[in-house]
């Protein structure tokens, strides 16, 4: 099935968004999961199938018994041709039917609405939970796309032209502790062509409290590696992620040099340092992440913030970024709370979309921090 062909219609993106089985396959468009009333007052499932070369053909064409009214007769307003009829090799048809409403049908979806409306009404009598509306997971069995599925909800949107500014992007998340696995879930969902996952540790009991989703006892058990326990979970989604079980050194930083974006989210000033002053001796751009909670007064507060840099803007790095360890520094502390990790890479994803232009950006900033007492985000680091 040519989903690009399905976008690219108005009509049919139309139909597939609403829930309609379709499938184009050498020129006919095929709605599957039609229900029908057969004579013995039977509900069953029928295929509607039109040619998508004439919009100007009222007939459409039906891969099952005759359809019925609900008390067995056929239903004759609609009654055209009862031979079957060979469209290709791969589409035998059982009958057709004519239905042309004064001035014809303006498009496909008026047609195939028109039609299902009069074949199903029914059955859908009979039974109200009837439906041709199934929304039925669509596999990308063609390979048009880095989703092991069509991304419906981009088309849905309209959005899909927007999207399309990730495409081809290679995409780094280093550490997977918290806040990388979230930026994770959310990359994930994008069409960018590679992710890559750098983490040498292992996914533990209290990595499962502090990231998305809901790890099993089974899946603590095995004692799985986080980059392996993250691409078996998001390859039910994309395709294309890969995974370094190891940490990066200054021995092994050229395997950034390929990205086209790189999310840091180590938690150690040592290593992060190392890795961005690489990163901006190569130009590639990055947000480095942080959280900082602290105990106060039986309470918990703290900032969460986004650093990010580019070849024309790093010059604020030596401000925002520690090269060492320090129990002084805010963003030090170790307590990690799902919520602030997740807000955390939410910051971070849309900054990395502003600059590839999916949303729109005013303000320019490569600081941000959030303080969780006054909720409030505080915007730094504006090139001049």
């Amino acid at each position: 099935m040519s989903q690009q062909l399905i976008n690219h219609s108005q009509d049919l993106k139309r139909l597939r968004d609403e829930g309609y089985e379709i499938e184009v396959r050498g020129g006919y468009l095929l709605i599957h999961h039609i229900p029908f009333v057969n004579q013995i007052k039977q509900i069953q499932y029928g295929t509607l199938v039109t040619t998508l070369h004439n919009i100007q053909d009222h007939v459409i064409s039906f891969i099952g018994d005759n359809p019925c009214d609900v008390n067995g007769e056929f239903i004759t307003a609609i009654q055209h041709n009862n031979a079957n009829a060979v469209l290709n090799n791969e589409i035998t048809v059982n009958r057709s039917f004519s239905n042309k409403p004064a001035g014809g049908y303006p498009n496909y979806y008026e047609k195939v609405k028109r039609y299902t409306d009069i074949i199903s009404a029914p059955a859908k009598y009979l039974d109200p939970l009837v439906t041709e509306k199934t929304f039925k997971v669509i596999a990308d069995s063609a390979n048009e796309t880095v989703f092991q599925y069509i991304d419906t909800n981009s088309s849905r949107a309209n959005i899909e032209m927007i999207n399309t500014k990730l495409e081809g992007q290679k995409i780094a998340i280093i550490g997977l502790g918290g806040t990388g696995a979230y930026i994770l879930d959310m990359v994930a969902k994008t069409p960018v062509k590679e992710i890559h996952l750098f983490d040498g540790d292992s996914f533990d009991q209290h990595n499962a409290f502090r990231s998305p989703g809901a790890a099993s006892m089974n899946d603590l058990s095995e004692g799985p590696r986080k980059v392996v326990y993250y691409q078996k979970l998001y390859s039910n989604m994309h395709k294309f992620i890969h995974v370094h079980d190891y940490y990066l050194k200054k021995e092994n930083l050229r395997e950034l040099d390929q990205m086209d974006y790189v999310f840091v989210c180590v938690d150690k000033n040592t290593a992060r340092a190392i890795i961005t002053d690489y990163l901006v001796s190569k130009g590639v751009a990055f947000s480095d992440v942080g959280l900082g909670v602290n105990v106060v007064d039986d309470k918990l507060t703290g900032a969460v913030r986004v650093t990010s840099a580019n070849r024309n803007k790093n010059d604020h790095l030596p401000l925002r970024i520690f090269s060492e360890d320090s129990d002084n520094n805010e963003y030090t502390t170790n307590i990690q709370i799902a919520e602030l990790n997740a807000l955390n890479a939410v910051f971070a994803v849309l900054k990395w979309k502003k600059i590839s232009g999916i949303y729109v950006d005013l303000e320019n900033e490569h600081h941000s921090s959030y303080s969780i007492s006054v909720s409030k985000i505080f915007n730094e680091d504006v090139p001049a």
